[in-house]
């Protein structure tokens, strides 16, 4: 799978893609990341990207020609071009988990400052955001959406390490410990060093649903949950109210 990332500072990218599994990924060749330097791309003087804005107003707008040329220098017939934008669609492990099988290309541009040109919409096929806030830069969006695409493709991780992540299945993931067996007190529950594997099973599932009740309650309407689940929800909430 290939990202090309068109961006204002390209140290920022290639210092994160230089390190623990995105690089393991690239030398691996599950990956491929080109860094895009939009700057490289216009024809003004002192490679100017921005300018202000017409009608007045504060704050510096990316133009639309340095964009295009930079979208235009790496795009493909199947490439997927993504602006990332406090206005766009909300991302999350399901799109994550659809962009890894469906893509082969993605080109991620990073927006800037003010905001950017609106013709550069009608060379994009989305906006994506990364959550309800605004960033200084685009960088921090395009290396989330980088990261969480790569880890799910083939031969990247293990494939158990991600199948029980947060999120998979409309679940939290489950409490996880390691040494030492006690720490001030506290100790690692009992079940998990038994090697018993179907109570520790169910331990895991107890606590994927308790993390999840607790901490985001509103996943559990999409969740797929057996009988089993539903009695321990219905145990949880009745807990919940005695308190």
């Amino acid at each position: 799978m290939k990202f090309s990332i068109i961006t204002l500072f390209p140290n920022l990218i290639n210092s994160y893609i230089s390190e623990s599994i995105i690089k393991r990924a690239i030398d691996k060749n599950s990956i491929e990341v080109e860094v895009i330097d939009l700057r490289n791309h216009t024809n003004l003087k002192h490679n100017q990207v921005d300018d202000y804005q017409f009608g007045g107003g504060k704050g510096m707008v990316l133009m639309v020609e340095p964009v295009v040329n930079a979208i235009e220098s790496c795009k493909q017939q199947n490439s997927l071009v993504v602006l990332t934008s406090p206005q766009g669609k909300t991302w999350n492990q399901n799109l994550a988990r659809e962009y890894a099988i469906k893509y082969e290309h993605i080109i991620l541009i990073c927006g800037h400052y003010e905001g950017f040109d609106e013709r550069i919409l009608d060379y994009v096929d989305l906006e994506l955001s990364i959550g309800d806030y605004v960033l200084t830069g685009g960088e921090i969006a395009s290396i989330v959406v980088l990261d969480s695409i790569t880890r799910l493709l083939d031969g990247v991780i293990a494939k158990d390490s991600h199948l029980n992540d947060s999120f998979e299945n409309n679940l939290l993931d489950h409490p996880v410990y390691t040494k030492p067996i006690e720490f001030r007190g506290k100790t690692v529950p009992e079940v998990l060093t038994s090697g018993h594997h179907a109570n520790v099973e169910k331990y895991r599932q107890e606590g994927r649903l308790r993390n999840t009740f607790n901490k985001r309650p509103d996943l559990l309407e999409k969740s797929k949950l057996s009988n089993t689940d539903l009695e321990f929800i219905e145990n949880l909430k009745k807990m919940k109210g005695d308190n």
